[in-house]
């Protein structure tokens, strides 16, 4: 496992690490001890970090991480995220009681007497252009609840602004080969500040893995049911904001990436470890086989620079023009 500087901070963590939306519940069924042996397997191959939040199923899997990783809580990090359990557009959601409760319940839930990360979950840009919650934040980390903390956003617009708050070390982004807009400005920004990048729906919720046809049908309790459109929280989430047919079509073009690399999951993978700007990519899982299939993508070869030219041109050609929401 190669490891590598979340920013400015003295964490060093793997390259690939694990998103545990998966195992909370949003994507379908989930077995819990088929989830926690996949965090095991996750662990025995060196990685070192974790990203979760009090709102995966309703922080149940907060709870799997404190199973998971108990006796460990100095060897393996844990990045949280709060608001999205009250109302998001509502200042007191960002108050010092309420994000102190939040707080304290991810602690508990987690076991830990501290956290590594605390981010705040994909909040209004204007709560971020407000900046109370910093100074928020600011009193937490004094107090020692917290050790670092970031911010999950939607967009590049809100990443930018976060980047004007010195003590914001980590933006966890939605990039892959279908979203590439935040490596033209954010990345070099960020790395020039000292902020980590964090990297979720690296696989655009499973379309960048080349299994789905227009005819695939999801469980009802699945995001990428009843979140399609964006009926329930930003449709940037689910496909990276494609429309699922288009997507799957765009999926199609893009089989080439799998030459030479094994398959889809582990070329989409392997072109965001590329980059330098990234700290780490943390794809989900629902069992060992995908915790599996995911670190394999530390194996495959690197991209070219005449395989990176074509996908931007894919992405600036092809791509961009059907993503939905801001972004």
């Amino acid at each position: 496992m190669n490891y590598r500087q979340l920013g400015s901070t003295e964490l060093s963590v793997s390259e690939i690490s694990f998103g545990t939306w998966a195992i909370g519940g949003s994507w379908g069924q989930v077995n819990d001890a088929e989830s926690l042996r996949g965090l095991a397997r996750a662990m025995e191959a060196g990685v070192n970090f974790f990203d979760t939040a009090d709102v995966y199923g309703s922080g149940h899997s907060e709870e799997l991480l404190a199973q998971a990783t108990k006796g460990q809580e100095d060897r393996i990090h844990i990045a949280t995220k709060f608001c999205r359990a009250g109302d998001i557009h509502d200042p007191a959601t960002y108050s010092m009681d309420s994000v102190r409760a939040y707080c304290e319940a991810s602690l508990k839930r987690l076991k830990r007497e501290r956290i590594d990360l605390l981010q705040i979950h994909c909040p209004p840009i204007d709560i971020l252009r407000d900046g109370a919650v910093f100074e928020v934040l600011d009193k937490l980390q004094a107090e020692g609840k917290i050790r670092h903390y970031g911010v999950s956003v939607e967009s590049v617009e809100e990443g930018l602004l976060c980047l004007n708050y010195p003590n914001v070390k980590a933006l966890q982004v939605i990039y892959n080969i279908f979203r590439q807009k935040p490596d033209e400005q954010l990345f070099p920004l960020a790395k020039e500040k000292g902020v980590g990048i964090l990297v979720r729906l690296p696989l655009a919720s499973g379309l960048l893995t080349g299994k789905f046809s227009e005819q695939s049908v999801f469980e009802a309790g699945d995001h990428r049911s009843y979140n399609r459109n964006g009926e329930s929280f930003n449709v940037g989430e689910t496909f990276a904001g494609l429309p699922f047919e288009k997507g799957v079509e765009l999926s199609r073009k893009l089989a080439w990436i799998a030459d030479g690399r094994g398959n889809m999951t582990h070329a989409a993978l392997r072109w965001i470890l590329d980059n330098p700007n990234i700290t780490c990519v943390i794809p989900g899982f629902k069992n060992t086989a995908q915790v599996e299939d995911n670190l394999s993508a530390q194996e495959v070869p690197s991209f070219s620079a005449e395989e990176l030219g074509r996908l931007q041109a894919f992405y600036q050609d092809e791509v961009k023009q059907h993503i939905r929401g801001s972004y």
